[in-house]
């Protein structure tokens, strides 16, 4: 672990706002000191906070809260607030690790399956959060320098293996690992083949 655990680390949840769900992750990498679980506010029972009332101002608090250079790892939703900070703070962005994401494409060419309905009967999410989408960023990818890792499942019918493929082309350095059985949760239920390419592609990369 030695030149990992030193490092920065952030990780964000997916639309859920499940903090916990990178806990096994984090614990693979030995970095529980170095490592900030983002909560967001209104998701999971974070307290609300009266400025974060949409999609655009949750991404501007999560890029409020990277002030110094980090390792940024997302899922799923979470990965368009890491492309985000990647475009705007690329000093402070030196590794992304994203996780089954859109990463801020346009998802109409690969069918996905609609997650909105259940996440809101399973989690606890802001109301408006259901009915707003994100905007569409894939044409300012490129602009990335940054070293991108992306895993993704073979089984995930919210981010299939297409929109992995389709994103590695899009960033100028990029690496796609697929998880094999690996679903939506791949990096909960893969933790520890999940935490082993993370440490393996930043060590390769950054180090």
């Amino acid at each position: 672990m030695q030149g990992v655990h030193d490092k920065n680390w952030i990780f964000l949840p997916g639309a859920s706002g499940r903090r916990q769900f990178w806990q096994p992750v984090v614990e693979q990498l030995d970095i529980l000191e170095q490592a900030t679980v983002l909560g967001y506010p209104g998701f999971d029972g974070v307290l609300s906070k009266p400025q974060v009332n949409d999609f655009e101002s949750l991404q501007c608090y999560v890029l409020d809260q990277i002030q110094q250079p980090s390792i940024v790892v997302a899922q799923s939703m979470g990965g368009i607030f890491a492309v985000q900070a990647a475009l705007n703070k690329p000093e402070l962005v030196q590794v992304l690790v994203l996780v089954a994401t859109s990463g801020g494409i346009d998802l109409t060419p690969f069918h996905v399956m609609d997650w909105r309905e259940s996440y809101q009967q399973q989690f606890d999410l802001p109301d408006w959060f259901v009915v707003e989408k994100s905007s569409v960023i894939e044409e300012a990818l490129h602009q990335i320098t940054c070293p991108v890792l992306l895993l993704w499942g073979d089984n995930d019918p919210i981010s299939p293996i297409g929109v992995g493929q389709y994103l590695q082309q899009k960033f100028q350095w990029a690496e796609l690992e697929i998880i094999q059985d690996g679903q939506h949760d791949l990096a909960f239920t893969h933790a520890r083949q999940v935490g082993s390419l993370i440490q393996n592609f930043v060590l390769r990369t950054l180090l």
